[in-house]
């Protein structure tokens, strides 16, 4: 059985991550610990939750380094991928840095409804994570902040803008939506990382 570690930095949502892997026949090892971060075969990065707040925890527990410093397939989930760039306007946090680009939040004017929920579609690059999706496929978001679009960018998604929705530099990925909640199409994207 495959074996991915995901991190554990008291998110929400981590549970509903753990379930899908178990469903596509992955065990899954969840931690805190930097050590086993630094050595797992894969990573997944996932959560819902505040910026500022997190950033706090990674450096205090020094996940943060384990991060950057990691060698092997890395997934990014929506807090995840916002963590991975630059700097987050919300709580006004540097992060991680990893895709050199700004998180901002939504602009609340034409109507739109702050967060960004719901499903929307996703605009895709050729690139392994995405291989065999369908045209334009569905995903599932909640989200107030987004990333900029840039030259990692692989997959946008417009909401009142366009933005990034996936993210790709060397051997990090990231999606702004959450793969375990989107069905098949998320499916297809676990697997994906999994079989990288």
């Amino acid at each position: 059985m495959k074996k991915i570690t995901v991190i554990d930095y008291n998110a929400g949502n981590i549970r509903s991550v753990l379930f899908a892997l178990e469903r596509l026949g992955v065990e899954p090892e969840l931690t805190n610990d930097p050590d086993k971060i630094s050595n797992a075969e894969k990573l997944i990065f996932p959560g819902v939750g505040e910026a500022g707040t997190t950033m706090d925890y990674l450096r205090k527990t020094h996940i943060s380094d384990a991060i950057s410093e990691f060698e092997n397939p890395f997934l990014g989930i929506c807090l995840g991928l916002q963590l991975m760039c630059r700097h987050s306007e919300e709580g006004d946090v540097g992060c991680l840095g990893i895709f050199d680009i700004d998180v901002k939040r939504f602009p609340e004017e034409n109507g739109l409804k702050v967060p960004h929920m719901g499903w929307n579609t996703v605009i895709c690059s050729e690139h392994p994570l995405l291989k065999g999706l369908e045209d334009l496929p569905y995903f599932y978001f909640v989200h107030s902040y987004y990333a900029e679009i840039s030259d990692s960018t692989i997959g946008t998604t417009d909401y009142g803008l366009p933005f990034t929705s996936v993210l790709s530099n060397d051997n990090f990925m990231a999606t702004q939506f959450h793969p375990e909640k989107s069905g098949e199409q998320g499916e297809i994207i676990l697997n994906n990382f999994i079989n990288l």
